[in-house]
């Protein structure tokens, strides 16, 4: 399974060098090692579906929108979610981070599901190391790898 992490970003691109950008690609090359992650940035949410439609194969993409009001799931939860979602054949999943003013209701409509990392608001950046730590986190304790060692 292709897991894809999104962001919705005001530049499109690729953030300027930061800590948070280096903490970023630290956690994909570690979950790559367990499966293909990669990290994609889209100017707005109308390049993220495009980029869904127009893709060989990525129409039926899995696709988890964090928002403040999705459900909140522990570690294990994700892990257990990623899981289920690979053993049912599932080719590829996009967590998405939204735009700064939040999801438009079409996007919503057209999530798979809705995660929350909580009530409060974080930065793009600070969000996409919490996704790509869980993602990591989740896959390594679907692989049984010490790493989360029941924190």
């Amino acid at each position: 399974m292709n897991i894809y992490l999104g962001a919705i970003t005001a530049r499109g691109g690729r953030s300027k060098a930061s800590a948070a950008a280096t903490l970023i690609a630290e956690y994909v090359d570690r979950a790559a090692r367990y499966a293909p992650v990669e990290s994609i940035h889209f100017p707005d949410e109308d390049s993220m579906f495009g980029w869904l439609e127009r893709g060989k194969g990525r129409t039926d993409c899995f696709l988890v929108l964090l928002d403040s009001s999705g459900r909140e799931l522990t570690s294990e939860e994700i892990a257990s979610f990623l899981a289920r979602q690979r053993d049912t054949g599932q080719q590829r999943i996009l967590l998405a981070i939204g735009p700064a003013s939040g999801w438009s209701e079409a996007s919503r409509k057209r999530a798979s599901l809705m995660l929350s990392f909580g009530r409060i608001t974080l930065p793009h950046e600070l969000a996409a190391v919490v996704l790509a730590e869980q993602i990591y986190r989740a896959l390594t304790i679907t692989a049984g790898h010490p790493y989360h060692c029941d924190h």
